[in-house]
């Protein structure tokens, strides 16, 4: 999803790979109930995984500059980007 507030045409943004975000059936699951946030993560990281190829672009980003993570979720702390990040990390 893109995030709340940006206008696609007002950012200049170099790569989205949206296919690297949670399932909707998982984003629906979540619904931003904290108290699942630590299952949530298990079962997007399960997600990203059997994502091999969007993994290894991200990384292959992440290695040759600053990456900025954008959310479209209000809640800062607990949302996707803040997994993604947390994944991502670990592999590097």
């Amino acid at each position: 999803m893109w995030p709340r507030g940006l206008a696609k045409a007002d950012v200049k943004i170099d790569l989205w790979l949206k296919d690297i975000a949670p399932s909707k059936d998982l984003r629906k699951w979540y619904g931003h109930e904290t108290e699942k946030w630590s299952v949530f993560k298990i079962r997007y990281f399960e997600e990203l995984n059997h994502n091999p190829k969007q993994v290894e672009r991200l990384i292959h980003e992440v290695n040759q500059r600053p990456v900025i993570f954008l959310f479209s979720s209000k809640e800062v702390i607990f949302n996707n980007a803040v997994a993604l990040k947390e994944y991502i990390e670990g592999k590097l």
